[in-house]
């Protein structure tokens, strides 16, 4: 049995698509917090079970019987805690049984890096390569609906008003997860540590403004704000976001790499693609 964490989310619901495609839902299972959410999982046969990586009971419960689990990186504030839920994560599966872990990381993952979540895909990363199973990790690209956020005002206002950045090799949630299939499906390209699995450029937000001109039909500036400035005006994740534009500038996202496009066997989604497809409000 394959069991999946974090199946309703973004990534994880997108891979069950696709395994259901490739293998019966009898030998599917998932893990997730909330398993009213997952009904229509349960409906379609696939095994539904309770799982909280804050609650290592109910993550034996999801794992059981499991050949393959894949990890979806917990979504958990605090590097400390999101570290220690990932470990626990990747102790039950080993206690369960499973022949293979794979695991969601980042294609920046590093110890030094200027944006927190690397350092939990880091810690992660190195705890699950002396567990003693086979594993791989997915180092997956920066995920290109994180400008989902900005477009919206950036089209309302004709500015594309953020931090200095740098280049970050975006990528699309359905490339991800089929890349995420192809790893439980076969270890010829991604078994261990994968190499970065990227869009196929890096782009900062200055081209993301020429794109989103070229897409609207409007013209959008690309205006740097000072950090302190947008610090002022962000809230209560101002630090945490500055952290990601902070990691562009050092050129942490700047990678790229032709491993996904070969995982999935065509060209990977590329910016363009995601601007042309978002769902802009009414501007008058």
């Amino acid at each position: 049995m394959i069991v999946v964490t974090g199946a309703t989310g973004k990534l994880g619901s997108q891979v069950l698509d696709l395994l259901l495609t490739r293998f019966p839902a009898a030998e599917l299972g998932v893990s997730v917090r909330d398993p009213g959410a997952a009904a229509h999982l349960a409906a379609r046969g696939v095994r539904v079970r309770r799982g909280d990586f804050t609650d290592p009971a109910s993550l034996a419960s999801a794992f059981e019987g499991a050949d393959q689990v894949l990890i979806i990186s917990a979504s958990i504030r605090g590097t400390e805690a999101a570290v220690a839920a990932n470990k626990v994560a990747i102790d039950t599966a080993r206690a369960a049984g499973a022949r293979r872990i794979i695991y969601t990381g980042h294609q920046a993952a590093a110890h030094d890096s200027q944006f927190a979540p690397m350092l939990v895909h880091a810690a992660t990363e190195d705890y699950l390569a002396a567990a003693g199973v086979p594993f791989t990790v997915l180092r997956n690209g920066f995920y290109v609906t994180t400008l989902g956020f900005y477009l919206p005002r950036a089209v309302e206002t004709g500015v594309l008003a953020l931090p200095a950045d740098g280049p970050v090799s975006w990528t699309g949630h359905a490339d991800l997860a089929a890349v995420a299939v192809a790893a439980l499906t076969s270890t010829d390209l991604l078994d261990g540590v994968t190499p970065p699995l990227t869009g196929p450029a890096a782009v900062d937000l200055a081209e993301v403004a020429a794109l989103l001109s070229e897409v609207t039909g409007r013209p959008i500036a690309r205006v740097v704000v000072d950090d302190e400035e947008f610090r002022a005006v962000a809230g209560e994740f101002a630090d945490f976001t500055l952290g990601m534009f902070r990691a562009a500038r050092r050129g942490e996202f700047a990678v790229t790499d032709p491993t996904l496009e070969k995982a999935i066997g065509h060209p990977a989604t590329e910016v363009r693609d995601y601007l042309a497809a978002f769902p802009y409000p009414a501007v008058n």
